[in-house]
């Protein structure tokens, strides 16, 4: 998916992971974003593999999430965050698959959230769980970056969703300064941008694929390299998960 709207160039895509082909099943991940002017909302998020319905938990937190803060100033992006995802968590209890209609059953749910908000050369990164955001600004990616890094439990596998009861207590905000480009992702692409200690960047991986989304006039085109960039056959060995990638130009 790609579009351009006034100053802010978006390119975004998902990608099934190799288990998810060999077992027949859809990618989990879920993207959306939506641009005002010269504001931008984006938020990816990764549907538990061990939640029932977790790609709709990661479509019902994107969309919700986009929708409210659009509207909403930077200076109450964290107010305006947990009200969406109050929202959220509320589309779950009442949705036709929790047919208890409880609180409880929307762990079936379960999704990661990486989100930013953008606007006037200022924004905030928002996140619970795994995934990354980035902000770049200018061309030296080993200093000139802000972080919003994986945040997962005791073992490296256990992570946090924003239908857990207190997902309160795991959200993230990270403030960033004027950038040039944002990045977000889910888990299945950090390994590849982000060193193991979640600190440093891989310039080797997103130097290129910044520099070329940026200087690609063709949207097609641009998308096309992408898919093909994070679904090589090196790729998904290396990483066999489901794998959403959201670039931002400013």
């Amino acid at each position: 998916m790609t579009r351009k709207l006034k100053n802010i160039r978006v390119i975004a895509t998902k990608i099934t992971g190799g288990l998810h082909k060999q077992k027949n099943t859809p990618c989990q991940d879920f993207y959306h974003y939506a641009c005002s002017g010269n504001k931008l909302v984006a938020v990816v998020s990764d549907g538990a593999g061990s939640a029932k319905y977790g790609k709709i938990g990661a479509k019902v937190v994107c969309e919700t999430i986009v929708n409210v803060l659009i509207n909403t100033p930077l200076k109450d992006v964290e107010e305006g965050v947990k009200k969406a995802i109050e929202m959220a968590r509320a589309k779950l209890v009442i949705h036709r698959l929790n047919k208890s209609k409880s609180e409880k059953e929307i762990l079936n749910f379960s999704a990661t959230v990486v989100g930013v908000i953008y606007h006037k050369n200022k924004g905030m990164f928002f996140h619970i769980g795994d995934g990354a955001g980035i902000a770049l600004d200018g061309e030296n990616i080993k200093s000139e970056y802000t972080i919003s890094p994986p945040h997962n439990g005791t073992f490296s596998c256990e992570t946090y969703f924003y239908t857990m009861n207190n997902w309160k207590d795991s959200l993230r905000f990270t403030r960033i300064p004027k950038s040039s480009s944002l990045f977000l992702m889910t888990d299945g692409v950090t390994g590849f941008a982000i060193d193991e200690n979640n600190c440093e960047l891989k310039e080797s991986f997103l130097e290129p694929i910044n520099k070329y989304l940026r200087d690609e006039p063709n949207k097609i085109k641009a998308l096309k390299a992408l898919n093909n960039t994070l679904d090589t056959k090196q790729a998904r060995k290396l990483n066999s998960d489901d794998k959403t990638f959201l670039w931002v130009g400013l």
